[in-house]
Parts: C-alpha cells; sequence; structure tokens
C-alpha cells in the first residue's frame, strides 16, 4: 500500500509560495529545508501536482543546476520558461542563465536548520 504523502506535499507547496518574484530554487533546496534532505525526487513528485492549486509558483522550482526538467509537466511546450522569462528570468536551452545569483535558499533566506 502507498505511502499518503499529503502531508509533505503542502509543505513542500507551501514553502514553494514563498519563493520571491524573479528567483529560484532547487528540488534539493526545498528537501534539505524541510528537514528531508535526499528527498529531491519526492519534492518533485509534490511539483508535478502543483498544477493542481493557481498560487504554487512551481515555474521557479528547478534542478540543481538550474534546468527546467519539470517543464513536461506544464501545458504547452515552453510554459514553465514563458513564466519565468515575464519574470526577466534569461533561459537558454532549457536552462536558467545567472542560476547562482538567482537561488532563493530557503535554509539561509527563511531561516530553516540545515
Amino acid at each position: 500500500m502507498p505511502k499518503d504523502n499529503t502531508g509533505f506535499f503542502d509543505k513542500v507547496y507551501d514553502l514553494a509560495r514563498q519563493i520571491p518574484y524573479g528567483r529560484v530554487t532547487s528540488y534539493g533546496a526545498i528537501a534539505r529545508a524541510l528537514g528531508a534532505a535526499g528527498s529531491a525526487r519526492m519534492v518533485g513528485w509534490a511539483m508535478n501536482g502543483a498544477s493542481n492549486y493557481d498560487d504554487v509558483p512551481a515555474h521557479r522550482v528547478l534542478n540543481r543546476n538550474g534546468v527546467l526538467t519539470g517543464k513536461h509537466h506544464f501545458p504547452g511546450t515552453d510554459l514553465m520558461q514563458k513564466l519565468l522569462e515575464e519574470e526577466g528570468i534569461v533561459v537558454k536551452e532549457d536552462q536558467v542563465q545567472d542560476f547562482k545569483d538567482l537561488f532563493w535558499d530557503p535554509v539561509t533566506e527563511l531561516g530553516f536548520e540545515d
């Protein structure tokens, strides 16, 4: 019987809602902030379902290298990239440019314990 991950997913969504406009983070950073380091894939699964919520900016969550690995979970072919570009973020070949400068780390920004 599969585990119910609803509580964890809700925590992921709550944290994702705090990512500032024009900034990005990673699946792993969210996992670390939630005390679940090593659960980046689980965060990814949560983000796959974020389309059920209008207020979760899933487009701001990327892989650790700034690549738009979740883009196929958005409607259309390039909606994730368009949403990022509307926030002034430059994307080339499915990768956010200046990723390190735009990176928002919830552990340091929100004072979570790592």
